[in-house]
């Protein structure tokens, strides 16, 4: 089966070989699924882009069974006012397609990483504690992004925070089901692609 996928950013590019690490792992014995990445520098398109670019994915020469959209809530925009939102403006521009599922990562895709504190911590050299409450809770003022940024400024690596370099070496030593335990947005991410493949979802 092929999946399209619609993602945005640097770190949503590194984000891919941890998400294929994920499926082989959830899917052992099953067939596993072709992902078909389509990234773009900045923002997935909007409205009236969105649909034909859908559309190309599931009619071109090699179709997708099914496309996948990943969009972050912090866009730098007004566009959305949380991933509810997000999922229902895509879903709405594209139209009536059951072949398009669409997601967002609430606020921003560093959420997903804030459950690997301890490694963040150890990347940054700096001891600061966790954002406090749920990772995807962080909000519009001071996104998950900021936060890591923040304690990389901190710490003692003399590096600021690279998302293609320090995403993946956090996601290198940790698991994504152990961050989609609490991060809803990032759990129903990960069961739409399991439950493309009839993998077992992830409770």
């Amino acid at each position: 089966m092929k999946i399209a996928l619609l993602v945005e950013g640097k770190t949503e590019r590194v984000f891919i070989p941890y998400l294929r690490r994920f499926l082989e792992r959830r899917l052992a014995g099953k067939p596993m699924p072709r992902l078909w990445p389509s990234v773009y520098d900045g923002r997935i398109p909007k409205e009236a882009a969105l649909r034909r670019r859908v559309e190309h994915m599931l009619a071109g020469r090699e179709p997708a069974a099914a496309v996948v959209a990943l969009t972050d809530v912090y866009t730098g925009t007004p566009d959305f006012r949380d991933a509810t939102d997000a999922r229902d403006k895509m879903a709405s521009w594209v139209g009536r397609n059951p072949r398009f599922f669409p997601h967002a990562a609430q606020h921003d895709f560093e959420a997903w990483l804030l459950p690997f504190w301890p490694t963040i911590q150890r990347l940054a050299g700096h001891n600061r504690g966790a954002p406090a409450g749920p990772p995807e809770s962080i909000n519009h003022g001071a996104p998950p992004s900021y936060k890591i940024k923040e304690i990389f400024r901190l710490g003692t690596c003399r590096d600021d925070y690279s998302k293609t370099r320090d995403a993946a070496r956090i996601l290198d030593v940790n698991d994504l089901e152990v961050s989609a335990r609490v991060c809803p947005e990032l759990k129903a991410f990960l069961n739409t692609l399991l439950r493309l493949a009839d993998g077992p979802l992830l409770d």
